[in-house]
């Protein structure tokens, strides 16, 4: 008779089965994986057939993000620029300001958006905020900014939907869109690494210095947090990227999404219902589960990750330390702490392999703390009939063998100069039980270890 599975006792979590299988089960949602011998031994990442060197104007205009291309993407809402050592975002520019800096990253309006603005219209009455209606009013009245904005008109609307319709009534039907929506696109600057030779060497999250990673993080939260603030319907900003093609990117162009939506979703329900339960459901069933496991890979006074578990693809799990549990609400040093180990677990999987990046946080209308975490998840496996009708995934990948796969790596990286300082890896990781300080119940002072007898 075979082990039973009983849900919410740790050991379930994570099994290793007599010939090796290894079963796991996420604790916040439910969902079985099970991870086969021999199936992990397959290379993580796509090598790239016969490389293009790159010819001239490869830096600034592969694709519609490249910075010679900013009239192909919807009127920016801001960007952030980078004068010296001195970092600092720019609100909206008019249409003949746009090539008076080099934008470091831009955040614009997504041109096919998965909720419209027609959507929070028709089923709530949204209206845009005035500063944003003038903001287009102002736009539209210069003839190149009316001129950008029809042209994605038209590109956005197939010609059979735009038959007889006029410019004017084109404008005024679907111009809001590009000011007023509520998907927008946090995008970099660069396509490939400076100094590329050929069309191998894209600029992808771990290429960025932790410097120019933490700026992108700081964006996206003030973008996130903006959109909260401009839509009192938005109940959860879904924030998310999508790294290469086989991860769901249009663009093998280093960009993050952001959409607010009505609702807080699936993921986040299941997991109020069982942070209701256990308040201190964080620490116990991932950080310091995963600790005991010996999965964590990378710690900083910030922040702490370790291989996942229970997922559906390969899982890099990156929580906060912050008591707080909004990231518009952490601290300038817990934002960098975050990003520095983001960061480092991106350049350890490599730019090479496709990965989605997820955040969680606390909608702002849950009573309930929760961390924000970040997963970083590699897409190196294809869900396929067995998944679909049994729901149990076959993950390639078991927790340990990526760990094992970023430990090595991580090391190299640092020894190359390329992590932030204060990044403890695997064995040199203090470990501290109950570190995620979200929960007011087990939070200590800043010298955690002072809650732990000492052995000398």
């Amino acid at each position: 008779m075979g082990d039973a599975v009983t849900y919410g006792v740790p050991d379930a979590y994570l099994r290793t089965m007599a010939d090796g299988t290894i079963k796991q089960i996420s604790p916040f949602t439910g969902t079985q994986v099970w991870t086969v011998p021999g199936r992990g031994d397959r290379p993580l990442g796509i090598p790239v057939v016969d490389p293009k060197p790159l010819g001239a104007g490869a830096f600034t205009a592969t694709c519609a993000f490249c910075s010679d291309n900013y009239l192909r993407t919807p009127p920016e809402k801001s960007r952030v620029v980078r004068d010296g050592e001195h970092w600092y975002s720019v609100p909206g520019l008019p249409i003949e300001r746009l090539n008076d800096q080099i934008a470091e990253f831009r955040r614009i309006p997504n041109l096919y958006e998965i909720l419209s603005l027609d959507y929070w219209q028709a089923n709530y009455g949204y209206q845009i905020p005035e500063p944003t209606r003038e903001r287009m009013t102002t736009y539209l009245a210069d003839p190149d900014g009316r001129e950008h904005v029809l042209a994605l008109i038209k590109t956005k609307i197939p010609p059979a939907r735009r038959e007889g319709v006029g410019d004017e009534q084109l404008i005024a039907e679907h111009a809001d869109s590009f000011f007023g929506g509520t998907h927008d696109v946090i995008v970099g600057r660069r396509h490939y690494v400076d100094g590329a030779a050929d069309d191998s060497e894209l600029a992808s999250s771990g290429t960025l210095t932790p410097e120019e990673h933490s700026h992108y993080i700081r964006f996206s939260i003030e973008s996130m947090r903006d959109l909260y603030a401009k839509n009192r319907y938005a109940r959860y900003v879904a924030v998310f990227q999508n790294w290469l093609k086989p991860a769901g990117a249009s663009f093998d162009h280093l960009h993050k999404q952001l959409v607010a939506i009505d609702e807080r979703g699936v993921q986040a329900e299941l997991e109020l219902s069982r942070a209701r339960t256990n308040p201190n459901l964080y620490n116990e069933v991932a950080v310091n589960f995963a600790s005991y496991q010996n999965l964590v890979v990378a710690e900083n006074e910030y922040a702490i990750a370790h291989a996942g578990f229970g997922h559906r693809y390969p899982t890099m799990e990156i929580f906060s330390k912050s008591e707080r549990s909004e990231p518009w609400n952490h601290s300038e040093e817990e934002i960098r702490g975050m990003s520095d180990v983001i960061h480092a677990v991106h350049a350890a999987i490599g730019p090479d392999v496709p990965c989605n990046e997820e955040w969680h946080h606390k909608p702002p209308d849950v009573d309930v703390r929760m961390p924000w975490r970040v997963m970083i998840k590699l897409r190196v496996s294809t869900l396929a009939g067995f998944e679909g009708g049994t729901k149990i995934y076959l993950n390639t990948i078991s927790p340990v063998g990526l760990r094992d796969r970023v430990v090595p790596r991580l090391f190299e990286l640092r020894d190359q100069g390329r992590l932030a300082p204060g990044i403890k890896i695997a064995e040199e990781c203090a470990c501290t039980p109950n570190c995620l300080r979200y929960n007011p119940a087990v939070r200590r002072g800043p010298d955690d270890t002072q809650a732990f007898p000492s052995l000398g």
